[in-house]
């Protein structure tokens, strides 16, 4: 039987390792992972214990670093998870941001043209801005991209609409919510407040602490997407994926620090200037009727991650 290539891009990535390591279990798919390591990390590539995979450095934004990978394997699936990340890394560089229209461009033009039969986007809650209504709905709630990443993200995917709409590319595009884990970089809220809890550091908190968000355990986060691949759902249409337990940002604050037993205290900086959407909530029906199960609690995912020896050495613990 032949195998099943897939290309995962940005897969050095959290939520892309993630993924990988979970789609390299079935020994009939062949991923080849493409990443710049701009903020990805060879530490977070799969075991070499497994043989399905194999990792190229390139840059998507460069059609010659893509067009090299793709038309050397004639890919199945792509994933297109390579982006700049990170409020406060995309504020500080818009351009780099607005740079990844073109990998999304350089992804579709050649999926379209070779064998690819499906392409996933990651795309984002903050294509949601400032939202006029909770749970934020996939379809009723409308875009109020601000920031250049949400816009980036919002255009990605009108890209992805209208490559099916053109040359019949199906699609499916996973809009994610604030997904943790141990393979978060500590540029990210609980990968932040957990690593300094352990260290028995400050917390810092822009604003009050009051703006609310959601957290999703990255199996949670990857088990829906291989169940969308593997059983050929959602074609042509968006998910919200995320957890849709509310808490605010002091309460996660103090939530690390019971669960770390650590000394801590809580600093507050001033609020960022913009990008820091007061409220964040996804209407998660299509992820639970697709997952079939109770997501997991930010408290049992702190656990996890204390327990995993690969978050704590990547925070020098």
């Amino acid at each position: 039987m032949d195998s099943i290539k897939i290309l995962v891009t940005g897969g050095a990535g959290n939520v892309g390792s993630a993924l990988i390591e979970k789609l390299i279990r079935d020994p009939k798919n062949f991923v080849v992972i493409i990443d710049n390591l701009s903020t990805g990390l060879l530490s977070k590539l799969p075991s070499p214990e497994y043989k399905n995979w194999k990792f190229i450095k390139g840059d998507v934004n460069l059609l010659s670093d893509l067009s090299s990978v793709m038309l050397s394997y004639n890919f199945d699936y792509v994933f297109h998870f390579a982006a700049v990340v990170g409020v406060i890394r995309t504020q500080e560089n818009p351009i780099d941001v607005l740079n990844d229209i073109e990998g999304i461009k350089n992804v579709l033009n050649l999926s379209k043209n070779t064998t690819v039969k499906h392409v996933y986007f990651s795309s984002s809650s903050e294509v949601y801005g400032e939202p006029v209504e909770l749970p934020q709905n996939e379809l009723r709630t409308p875009l109020n991209s601000r920031v250049p990443y949400a816009v980036v993200k919002n255009l990605g995917e009108c890209y992805f609409r209208s490559y099916w709409q053109s040359f019949h590319l199906p699609y499916t595009i996973f809009r994610f919510f604030n997904t943790y884990g141990p393979n978060q970089s500590t540029d990210f809220v609980v990968s932040r407040f957990l690593a300094a809890a352990l260290k028995n550091n400050d917390i810092t908190i822009y604003g009050d602490g009051s703006q609310t968000r959601t957290f999703t355990y990255v199996d949670d986060t990857v088990d829906v997407c291989v169940k969308i691949f593997e059983d050929h759902l959602l074609a042509n249409d968006v998910i919200n994926i995320g957890n849709d337990e509310l808490i605010t940002i002091k309460n996660l604050a103090e939530q690390v620090i019971k669960i770390t037993d650590s000394k801590s205290k809580i600093i507050y900086l001033p609020p960022l200037k913009e990008g820091d959407m007061t409220r964040r909530q996804p209407d998660n029906k299509k992820m639970r009727d697709i997952l079939n199960r109770k997501l997991i609690p930010i408290e049992e995912g702190i656990k996890l991650m204390i327990k995993d020896e690969r978050y704590l050495k990547a925070i020098g613990l």
